[in-house]
């Protein structure tokens, strides 16, 4: 035998080598492909328009002030302006129920999720406080200041930014409230029977502030817990009508005023539209 015969051979040895490498690979190949694939995991996509529900409570805090001025005709003395103005210093915090309806729209870029959301509801809220004095120039005698605050709803329009991971999303908000501040206010004394009172019912714009989670729970149903805190500033109403036995006393101004917030923690549940 010729040395090219053997190269030859070992030529021929290490083709069907390879071939039968290939035919085990081409089996393997199909049976793989047999194989049922593996479902991939849920993932919630929060683009889309949504409306939901929600409740909880609202813890209100209002701070209410009534004052008067002096005046050479009016009826107190000038150490009874400042007396009055001190007892007309008073704060009310005050816990209720709130509860009402949202809608939204969120467009999700990969993890980035933003979105603007209104919501209607009620917030009831309801304070009231008393104060007495004694009159500086004429004690024993002296006055009493009752003061009341309230509101009945809440709107809200907010921004939300967010960020979101599989079925979880955490996010910031902050934006427009408005509300309705409701308030009474009545002065009396016991030096010659005066009183006074005054009302205030104003439509107020505020701001929210706060953020929360929400968890995607399977097709177009998700949850969410959050916390708000909004602010109206003041409301004020002027009143003239100090009576004292027979006689008024117009030149004694009453200022009447209301200063409110909240602080709202509730829970929601929202389903997508789209």
């Amino acid at each position: 035998m010729y040395p090219r015969d053997k190269g030859a051979q070992k030529m021929n040895r290490f083709a069907i080598i390879l071939a039968a490498a290939a035919g085990l690979g081409a089996s393997h190949a199909a049976s793989a492909a047999d194989m049922p694939l593996k479902s991939p995991a849920y993932v919630y996509n929060w683009s889309g328009l949504y409306v939901g529900v929600n409740a909880g409570g609202a813890f209100g805090h209002a701070h209410d002030e009534t004052s008067t001025v002096f005046s050479p005709t009016g009826y107190f003395a000038t150490t009874s302006v400042p007396a009055i103005s001190t007892a007309g210093d008073q704060k009310m915090n005050k816990a209720g129920f709130t509860g009402g309806i949202q809608a939204g729209y969120n467009w999700q870029m990969n993890r980035t999720v933003i979105g603007l959301e209104a919501d209607f509801g009620y917030m009831g809220l309801k304070a009231s406080t008393s104060n007495s004095a004694l009159y500086p120039c004429c004690a024993p005698t002296g006055f009493t200041i009752n003061q009341s605050a309230k509101t009945d709803w809440l709107m809200t329009l907010r921004p939300r930014l967010g960020w979101a991971t599989n079925n979880w999303l955490l996010y910031i908000t902050g934006g427009l409230a408005v509300t309705q501040i409701k308030g009474d206010f009545t002065f009396a004394d016991t030096f010659a029977a005066a009183s006074e009172s005054a009302s205030i019912s104003k439509t107020k714009a505020g701001w929210a502030l706060g953020g929360g989670v929400e968890y995607g729970i399977g097709g177009p149903w998700s949850v969410k817990a959050e916390y708000l805190h909004v602010a109206f500033g003041s409301v004020s109403t002027t009143s003239t009508n100090l009576a004292a036995g027979a006689g008024t006393f117009p030149s004694n101004v009453y200022t009447h005023s209301i200063k409110l917030s909240e602080d709202i923690v509730r829970v929601g549940l929202n389903y997508k539209l789209r």
